[in-house]
Formats: structure tokens, sequence, C-alpha cells
């Protein structure tokens, strides 16, 4: 019921959004606005990235080409919305790839621990051969088309026990991972006591000791202000999560083939915004968790890879085409995480 009243609403909305202007025809150039889903508000770093991208389209079509915008997950869950971009009830949206895996298997890499060594590794990959063949995989199966590899950026351990340098110090610990087997398998080598849990519950879990320990992203552990919760912060690094921007293909293909490159162009121009806007929301949110009074420590990452290592040999049958093999042999380009002048201009 629950999911039948979201998709009701979603399709409300996106009818409403469409209605605002010219029918969309492939025949003639679109007049009107689309409809942007985002699971942040409107001052988080993915929010940067939809509004790059709806400048950039308003100046490649003279004005005629609008963006609506549904913050903190007005339109459903991630996984509900990307439900809706499939059957094109919601037509664009930022998600993280959490919920993607179940639509396509070969998004479970992004759950392997350990496979991306640092920022220059991760846009090298995904802006080459293995995004373009993930992106259309993913289209093929889901008809939902990735115009961007935008994100949510490295994950980072936080807890109220005790400072972690080593999987031993986790020894334990009771930790709260998303319902995925392989984040659940993750930390259970690392020595937690892994317990999943739904994401609305764990600020509530962490207050009451339920739970010990939780990981995400550093700009979203201080929006959530799990720093009220939460003592210590080791910079494990031990996942990196895209939170890629996407379109329905149905509705993609309603476009004129003019308005289809500039929907494209905006979407690559938005990426290069949306990283420096992670980067630079990643830093400030670091600083605030640290004034807040919580511990920063350093890990051996040495120590925590081998740890890993059982589950990536666990999964490399499991995630297609030698996708783990492949991108930990890729080479990382120099500067590929710097932002080119011409890209954000």
């Amino acid at each position: 019921m629950k999911w039948v009243k979201t998709l009701a609403l979603a399709t409300a909305l996106a009818l409403t959004a469409s209605g605002c202007g010219t029918l969309v025809s492939k025949d003639a150039d679109y007049e009107g606005s689309i409809t942007f889903s985002l699971a942040l508000g409107p001052d988080s770093h993915h929010a940067a990235g939809a509004y790059a991208f709806a400048e950039r389209l308003a100046e490649l079509t003279d004005d005629r080409i609008s963006v609506d915008y549904y913050y903190n997950n007005a339109l459903g869950g991630e996984r509900e919305v990307v439900e809706g971009m499939s059957i094109n009830s919601i037509q664009m949206g930022m998600a993280s790839t959490g919920p993607m895996g179940g639509f396509v298997r070969s998004f479970m890499l992004f759950d392997m621990p350990y496979i991306f060594r640092d920022l220059d590794h991760v846009y090298t990959v995904l802006d080459g051969e293995i995004g373009e063949e993930l992106a259309a995989e993913f289209e093929e199966t889901a008809s939902v088309r990735i115009i961007g590899w935008t994100e949510n950026g490295f994950r980072y351990e936080t807890n109220s026990v005790r400072p972690i340098r080593t999987p031993e110090d986790l020894q334990g610990i009771k930790h709260r991972t998303q319902e995925s087997a392989a984040q659940i398998q993750t930390w259970r080598a690392f020595g937690t006591d892994a317990l999943p849990m739904a994401w609305p519950e764990v600020y509530t879990g962490l207050q009451q000791g339920v739970i010990d320990s939780q990981e995400n992203p550093i700009a979203t552990i201080a929006d959530v202000n799990f720093q009220e919760v939460q003592d210590y912060i080791a910079m494990t690094q031990h996942v990196y999560s895209p939170a890629p921007m996407m379109i329905s293909s149905r509705y993609f293909e309603t476009f004129s083939e003019g308005d289809q490159e500039a929907i494209l162009a905006a979407g690559e121009y938005a990426t290069g915004i949306q990283r420096e806007a992670s980067a630079e929301a990643e830093a400030a949110a670091l600083q605030e968790l640290l004034d807040a009074g919580m511990e920063q420590t350093e890990i051996d990452r040495e120590a925590f890879e081998e740890a890993a290592q059982p589950v990536i040999d666990d999964w490399r049958e499991e995630i297609p085409r030698d996708l783990i093999d492949r991108v930990i042999a890729t080479e990382a380009e120099p500067g590929a995480a710097a932002t080119e002048q011409e890209g954000t201009s």
C-alpha cells in the first residue's frame, strides 16, 4: 500500500510538472519543466549538482526548459525513486547506488571494501570504460539513463566506544549496516557485531545504545548531527558511494535530438560542479564534527585491507565481468579528481 501511494504521488507530481509546459514531443523542442527528485535538502552537495544542471540546461535551450526540485525524498525513498524513473512516473533524480544493486547486480561493486584507492582512482574508473559499461547496463535493464556520476563520497566509521585505528579496535562494537549482505559480511570481518538497521532508526539507535557505531560520508554524518551521539570518527574511507544523476529513459527518448544533447551536456557539466561541492562539503563537515568535540583517528589501512580481502574474494564471482579485478587493476590518472576549469566555467 505504501508503494502504491508513493507511485500515485510521484505520478501526480510528474504529470503536474509536465503540464506546466508544452507536451514533450520528439518532433519539436520542449518548453516546460522537468521533475527532479533529491534525497537531500536544498543546501546539500546533491542540490549543488542539480542547480548546475538546470543552469546549464537553461543556457543551452534559451530558457525553454526549467527544473522543479523535490527535496528530502519527497517523491519516495531512493529505491522508490529509481523504480519511479524506471516506469517513467518520475522524470529525473539523484540517488545513491545502494538500492541499484537490486536492479543490476554489477552495482554491488560499490559495496566492496577498499577497491577504490582515492578520488583520482574513482574518477578514472567512473569516467572511463567501466563507468560507461555500468551506465549502459543499467539503462538496458532498468530503463534509467545515468547522465552523470555525481557522488555521496567516501564513507567513514563513527562510534561512541573508543578511537579506531585497526580492525582489532572494532571487536565487539555493535555496528549498524545497511541491509546488504556484502556490508554485513564486511563489518563482521572487521570484528564488529554487525546489525542491519533502517536509516530512520539509526540516530535513535545510537542515542539509546542499541548500536554503538555507524558509517557514512562525512557530509551526511554532520547533516544528521551524529556528533551529538558519537564521540569518535575514524578515517576508514572503506567504501566509495556514487549518487548518480539519472533520467527516465522513456522520458528522455521523447525529447528532440537537440534537447537530448543539451540534457547530456548539462549532466556532464553538473557532474564536475557537484564533485567540487562534495569535496567542499566534506572538508567543512569534518571541521564541524571536530569543533563539536569528536576525536579523529587515522587508521592502519593495510590492516583493514587485509581484513577485507576475504570479502572481496567471496564476491569476486558474484559480481559479473571481472569488475572487481578490473577496478583494482585500473591505474589512476593523476589529477583526475581536479575539476578542469573549462568544465566549471
